[in-house]
């Protein structure tokens, strides 16, 4: 299970890495053609679920890594999932109702918890 835990998790803070960076160092109107709901949300609040982004994947790796609490791992995870479920009620209340890739960081968060807390 332990691999199954790093491949899974290194995946999806991967990608939350990339989001966040992006959300953190690109203008409104660079993100806007992948991220319909930038206008939506003030740009301070935008930048800091950048940060958040990066530090949760960096939660999800460096604690059961390094052997530094680990049980920031499936916090990480939790968070990344309360984060997706938020996005999907984003998507569904603007004009934007693509909820795919929630739906399926939702699933990749919720088999990261589920792998996290066999460690």
């Amino acid at each position: 299970m332990n691999i199954a835990y790093w491949i899974v998790a290194g995946l999806l803070a991967v990608f939350y890495f990339y989001a966040g960076t992006l959300k953190v160092i690109r203008t409104r109107g660079q993100l806007r053609p992948m991220m319909a709901w930038v206008d939506r949300i003030p740009l301070p609040a935008l930048r800091t679920l950048g940060t958040v982004e990066i530090l949760g994947a960096t939660g999800l790796i460096l604690p059961p890594l390094t052997g530094i609490a680990p049980s920031l791992a499936p916090a990480s995870a939790i968070g990344f999932l309360l984060l997706q479920t938020g996005a999907v009620a984003v998507h569904l209340t603007g004009e934007d109702r693509r909820i795919a890739l929630n739906v399926g960081l939702i699933a990749t968060a919720a088999l990261t918890i589920w792998l996290a807390t066999g460690l």
